[in-house]
């Protein structure tokens, strides 16, 4: 449901503004999922012994800071695992949403230990505040 949701919004934005920045296509991806920054903030609440969203400041995670266009094991100074240094995956709205579901199915041995999460709205609403975070949306 999610990626059908997702691959719609995104070809919705690019139809809408051709040439739009990528970031603009998640923006607008993630705008049409309806998530709530501040519901998201608290779901985040689980990532946050690991990860920050709002500091460059590394943690067990790396940080989160601009996460939504950039790709896997890009953050200096953290050691990845070689399935995530080795995914190829951007990470877009639809890649982050598919991670948080079941991050170890998604990049199988990689090292996050979370096993994700159930709902979709919790999913929306952390993506909306990583949006956020980032300052797509400010």
């Amino acid at each position: 449901m999610i990626k059908q949701v997702l691959t719609a919004a995104l070809l919705t934005a690019a139809a809408i503004a051709p040439g739009a920045a990528f970031a603009e296509d998640n923006a607008a991806a993630i705008a049409a999922l309806g998530g709530d920054a501040k519901k998201g903030e608290k779901v985040f609440k689980k990532c946050k012994a690991c990860h920050v969203a709002d500091a460059e400041k590394n943690k067990v995670g790396p940080h989160l800071v601009g996460i939504i266009g950039r790709p896997a094991a890009a953050v200096e100074d953290f050691k990845y695992s070689d399935a995530m240094k080795e995914s190829g995956v951007t990470w877009t709205a639809e890649t982050i949403a598919a991670y948080l579901k079941k991050p170890k199915d998604y990049i199988p041995k990689n090292k996050m230990s979370f096993a994700g999460l159930r709902k979709e709205k919790d999913i929306n609403n952390i993506l909306a505040y990583l949006l956020e975070t980032s300052g797509e949306t400010k």
